[in-house]
């Protein structure tokens, strides 16, 4: 911890401008380590690290805003009370009407092996029920949905319900919290040409918010730490609704159109692909619910890139994550390399809680 504590530390002050007080900070904390085996990190230690941690995300292709990331501190919750009331405040601060603020609250550290867990891969998330005909919701949510049912939860059983939360400390029993209504921000899906899309009765929630991987900075490890920025079209219309292990929806979609779908050669998934990514981009927009398209993101990329290499840093990236799923080759991205490191801090993915 010693190590991770004092690389972090010179790392975070001297961004800071703050290098005259290093070595009285090192002072401290070894200090705490030597009594205690742990130390804390001040709130300007905590903010800085998540932010870094953002800008070291190799899969995030909207690393151009991680100096704007709010971060919410709270690491004297208690209670599971005390959690729940926090993921609230989270839902609500980030959501902000559909002007989505980029946000992350952070909850105790893990201390002595006892952490704080959230069951919740996003704190808003669509259950998954497994039934004789198939799957009637998400089915990246069966195995959440499932363990949500053991523990009492019963939802409506329609293609749209949001799972509750759930949140864990350290042995103790899980408990579940049904997220109010007024606080979920959805947008019905509909497309800007065709009026038969909204009788598929298409929605998708306004915030993404992560809410299972663990955050690291300088050797402590807060495996609550639940974050988000905004969605890009694609991670709705190419992945979540269009994948065939998700919603599967490009045939419905594709019929709509009139198109063959009998026929590979008549690329009726790639027209389909266009129109619902164009429907959800229409409909966020229409709302006034933040969003981006692939195509400014991809340039934003750019500019977080050349703003890395400006303060003499080169910038770490999984190609394989960062090529939007919708006509990659169009954008600069495709056409690129990027070392694939990870630098601390950063976030990194945990073993489930259930």
């Amino acid at each position: 911890m010693w190590k991770k504590a004092e690389s972090f530390i010179r790392q975070c002050y001297t961004e800071l401008d703050k290098l005259s007080e290093i070595d009285a900070r090192l002072a401290e904390i070894k200090s705490a380590i030597n009594h205690t085996g742990r130390y804390e990190h001040t709130y300007e230690e905590l903010e800085y690290g998540a932010k870094a941690a953002w800008r070291n995300s190799n899969r995030c292709i909207g690393r151009l805003f991680w100096d704007s990331l709010r971060v919410l501190d709270h690491r004297n919750s208690k209670t599971e009370e005390d959690i729940i009331n926090g993921l609230l405040e989270h839902i609500d601060y980030a959501t902000n009407q559909g002007r989505i603020r980029s946000t992350i609250t952070i909850f105790p550290p893990e201390i002595n092996g006892e952490a704080v867990r959230i069951w919740n891969h996003q704190l808003i998330r669509y259950a998954g029920y497994e039934e004789l005909t198939g799957v009637i919701g998400d089915p990246a949510s069966i195995e959440l949905t499932r363990a949500c049912r053991r523990l009492g939860w019963e939802g409506k059983g329609s293609p749209f319900d949001v799972l509750p939360l759930v949140v864990q400390i350290g042995e103790n029993e899980p408990q579940w919290y049904e997220i109010p209504a007024e606080k979920i921000l959805e947008v019905p899906l509909r497309h800007p040409e065709y009026e038969w899309f909204k009788d598929l009765q298409l929605k998708w929630y306004a915030v993404p918010i992560i809410s299972d991987m663990r955050l690291e900075i300088g050797g402590i490890d807060y495996t609550a730490a639940p974050f988000n920025g905004w969605y890009m079209e694609t991670e709705i219309g190419a992945r979540n609704l269009a994948d065939e292990f998700r919603y599967n929806l490009l045939p419905a979609v594709a019929e709509g159109m009139g198109l063959n779908i009998r026929r590979n050669s008549s690329l009726w998934k790639d027209r389909a692909l266009i129109e619902l990514n164009q429907a959800v981009l229409h409909s966020y927009k229409s709302d006034k619910v933040s969003i981006v398209d692939h195509h400014s993101a991809a340039q934003q990329f750019q500019l977080f890139l050349s703003k890395e290499k400006s303060c003499g840093r080169e910038a770490t990236g999984d190609w394989t994550w960062l090529i939007p799923p919708l006509s990659p080759a169009s954008t600069q991205i495709f056409h690129q390399s990027f070392e694939d490191r990870i630098d601390t801090p950063n976030y990194f993915y945990q073993e489930k809680a259930y």
